[in-house]
């Protein structure tokens, strides 16, 4: 299976392909970071990461899209910023005709080092392990967009049977 996980922001959008199978060995495809300059008009901002995000899907034919689920954060901002992304993901994916699967910060911290409050430094170096990189993906939205590919390939198969047999239950 691929799956190519995108870890949203306005600045710098985190898109990394991984195939995998639970099991089995991961294989990195692809890892880049879309970067936007901060003082560029918001719609033009928006649109270069919805036409990179669909080139990644177009060009590398994934499975199903990871995106980051929006947590409330301080910064209002920031917030908006990284909700705004990962809609264009979402939006991308679905035109695509993919499913998209949603985790949460703490989920793929949890999938990859095994604890949901690992810092960027340990999810970096579990990334790096994991897919037996020489280095860590840099900068870190790298190595978050291949964690989420990773976190998708590891537990959103399962979560996606265990729905699906309770679907099938329901129905008898």
């Amino acid at each position: 299976m691929r799956v190519l996980g995108v870890d949203p922001g306005l600045t710098r959008c985190g898109i990394g392909v991984v195939d995998g199978a639970p099991g089995r060995t991961l294989q990195l495809v692809h890892v880049e970071v879309v970067h936007t300059a901060a003082d560029a008009p918001i719609g033009d901002r928006l649109v270069a990461q919805a036409d990179a995000i669909a080139a990644a899907i177009t060009r590398l034919t994934p499975d199903v899209v990871a995106v980051e689920r929006v947590f409330s954060q301080h910064n209002v901002r920031t917030v908006m910023g990284t909700a705004q992304v990962a809609g264009l993901a979402i939006v991308a994916a679905t035109r695509a005709g993919l499913p998209v699967a949603l985790h949460t910060p703490s989920e793929v911290k949890a999938a990859v080092t095994g604890s949901g409050t690992a810092g960027k430094a340990q999810v970096g170096a579990m990334v790096t392990r994991l897919l037996r990189l020489a280095e860590a993906p840099s900068p870190a939205d790298a190595a978050d967009a291949l964690a989420l590919a990773i976190c998708q390939l590891w537990r959103g198969g399962a979560a996606s049977r265990i729905a699906a047999g309770l679907a099938k239950a329901g129905t008898r």
